[in-house]
């Protein structure tokens, strides 16, 4: 068991880029960690990080054997969870990738209420809005909206994401509202960066599309929701970050005859760990969670368990 929790620092200080954050992690102190790892490395007689006063950085051999001994770590956690299986509950750790604004704002609340259910699972969440494939970088299930499919990954759907064009009052009484998605040409918007500066709608005449100009361009929605409560411009957002203002009237929803396209929130998990019970009961909760919270309306009759 000491190669184990050796094993697991290493993993750990690599993910982290650091001994204390390894440590908090682990709910160790930082001597702790660092002397594992240098019984790992005395074991097999080579550095695995090359270490600094700023950051820790993963040697050749490190960052060769890095997604070996990950393996392992999950291979070896995996073969205790599955002997704990007799008892009756579910046991394990999962790691798992979420957005940061949904996340800070919705599914961190979820994922805790699922562990306080299941006291026998721990789980490392991971907050980052860019696109991950969880097979090359060691998560249990990567959950985002963005478009991308992966080799040996398989798609969950857990619940479309209605978007809302609006803008504040003041703006609007400055620049007058647009009548017509061309129009927002003209006007100053407030883009997600992951999103593009490209915007389309559905109308009567079938799907359009804008190339609008960026006012403001962010990677985080609720500073893009802020700047249209401050009058800066159009924002074209999510539903759950913008409705609390919308039905308050601080903004206005734009274009009521366009409706804008879905994003569908989903879970990248990999093929080869869908059926672990402690993966699919917390993909199929998150589900049932999310559609409850209604995020962007139910889930269509004839979507795919998994597609």
């Amino acid at each position: 068991m000491d190669t184990l929790s050796n094993l697991k620092a290493f993993v750990a200080a690599a993910e982290t880029g650091s001994f204390s954050a390894a440590a908090r992690q682990a709910g160790l102190v930082p001597s702790v960690i660092s002397k594992r790892i240098e019984q790992l490395e005395w074991r097999i007689r080579a550095p695995l990080f090359t270490r600094s006063t700023r950051k820790l950085t993963l040697t050749d051999v490190g960052e060769r054997y890095l997604p070996v001994v990950r393996a392992l770590v999950r291979q070896l956690d995996d073969a205790l969870a599955g002997m704990a299986q007799a008892s009756g509950e579910l046991e394990g750790h999962i790691r798992i990738k979420i957005p940061t604004t949904l996340g800070v704002l919705n599914l961190s609340q979820l994922l805790n209420r699922f562990l306080v259910e299941r006291p026998m699972i721990s789980m490392d969440v991971v907050l980052a809005d860019r696109s991950v494939n969880p097979l090359e970088e060691g998560f249990d299930i990567a959950i985002g909206a963005r478009p991308e499919s992966y080799g040996q990954v398989m798609d969950h759907p857990l619940c479309p994401i209605r978007r809302r064009l609006c803008a504040a009052p003041g703006y609007l009484q400055r620049r007058g509202a647009p009548q017509a998605p061309a129009e927002l040409m003209d006007h100053d918007c407030l883009v997600f960066a992951t999103s593009g500066t490209r915007w389309e709608f559905q109308g009567p005449q079938g799907l359009v599309g804008v190339d609008v100009r960026p006012m403001l361009k962010s990677n985080d929605g609720v500073a893009l929701c802020q700047a249209a409560l401050d009058g800066m411009g159009v924002s074209l957002l999510a539903d759950y970050l913008v409705a609390p203002a919308l039905a308050t009237g601080r903004l206005v929803e734009l274009l009521p005859g366009h409706r804008l396209p879905d994003l569908w929130l989903k879970a990248l998990v990999p093929a080869n760990r869908i059926e672990l019970p402690r993966i699919h009961t917390l993909v199929q909760w998150l589900t049932v969670q999310l559609q409850s919270a209604q995020l962007g309306g139910p889930l269509p009759a004839d979507v795919e368990r998994f597609r």
